[in-house]
This record gives C-alpha cells, sequence and structure tokens, in this order.
C-alpha cells in the first residue's frame, strides 16, 4: 500500500506542477497579449475584455492547485523554531495533531467548496464576457482542498515526511512512530 500511495502521489505532483506552469504561462501571455493590444490598436481594446476575466479564473486555479505543493514543500506558515525547541516526543504528538486538524479542515473546507459549486451552478450564474458557467471558479477550491487533505493524511499516517527544517533525528522519530 506505501509503494501505491507513494506512485499516487507523485502522479498527483506531476499534474499540479503542469497545470500550475500551463495555467501561469498561459496567464502571461494573455495578458501580455492584452497589454499589447491596448498599446498598439487600442481601438480593439473592447475587443479582448475576455481577457481580464479569464486570467482571474485561472489564477483562482492556480492558487488552489498550489497549495498542495506548498504544503508538502513547507512553503507555508509554520512555527518550527518553537516546535524544535521541544522534545522529539512532544514533537511527535503535536505534528500528529497539526496533521489531524488539518486534515479535518481541509476536508470541511472542500466541503464548503463543493456546496457552494453545487449552489452558483443551481442558480445558473454565467461570467459576463467569457460567458461560461460561474461554477467552473468555485470547483477550484473544493480540488485545491482535497488535494491538500490528501497531503495532509498521507502525512498523519506516516506514509510522507514534510518535516524538512527538523533534525534528522526528529524525522525518524515522525517516520517510524
Amino acid at each position: 500500500m506505501f509503494g501505491f500511495l507513494k506512485h499516487l502521489l507523485g502522479k498527483i505532483r506531476y499534474l499540479e506542477r503542469a497545470m500550475v506552469v500551463a495555467i501561469t504561462t498561459l496567464m502571461i501571455g494573455l495578458f501580455g497579449f492584452n497589454v499589447l493590444v491596448r498599446e498598439i490598436v487600442p481601438q480593439y481594446a473592447s475587443t479582448f475584455a475576455w481577457i481580464d476575466e479569464a486570467s482571474r479564473i485561472l489564477m483562482v486555479w492556480a492558487i488552489f492547485m498550489a497549495l498542495g505543493l506548498a504544503f508538502e514543500r513547507g512553503r507555508h506558515i509554520a512555527m518550527t523554531t518553537l516546535l524544535v525547541s521541544l522534545s522529539i516526543d512532544i514533537q511527535y504528538w503535536i505534528r500528529k495533531l497539526i496533521n489531524l486538524v488539518g486534515l479535518i479542515f481541509t476536508l470541511y473546507s472542500a466541503w464548503i467548496g463543493f456546496t457552494i459549486t453545487i449552489f452558483v451552478s443551481n442558480t445558473g450564474q454565467v461570467s459576463p464576457t467569457l460567458n461560461l458557467p460561474m461554477f467552473i471558479l468555485y470547483i477550484a477550491p473544493t480540488v485545491g482542498f482535497m488535494l491538500l487533505a490528501f497531503r495532509y493524511a498521507t502525512d498523519f499516517l506516516g506514509f510522507t515526511d514534510r518535516s524538512i527544517s527538523l533534525s534528522t533525528e526528529t524525522k525518524q522519530k515522525i517516520i517510524t512512530g
């Protein structure tokens, strides 16, 4: 099972990275094109008003797709100085508690995102310039928080180790339980 989860996490990580890179590249290209149109042929600027809205939607997707990656690499808010100053046994249990609370919070956040997605879908709202259903925007938090919950769960269960800034001895204690 450990091998399967590691393989699955690798595939998820690859897809997240590819999506974040593709979305960011697309946003940069769209913004650059939009600036060129406004500077070179301003009379056509209103024709490309949809680019601003598309970029905002893409930015939301990029942010939520990057949640799991940031968590996995330890690029989120953490109080490692306090944690490292405690004994190894206390560190282990605090990390377990943090992962459990994080898992519960992210599952709840995903549920809220799902509920909002269904609500917006039922209202039939569409974006003004793209004419896309607005629930597409609200799928991003649901997916992002589910991916983050998966990371919390794998860390809580000991399948992964994200304790990058901790000592080798502490890491070994966290891995072996």
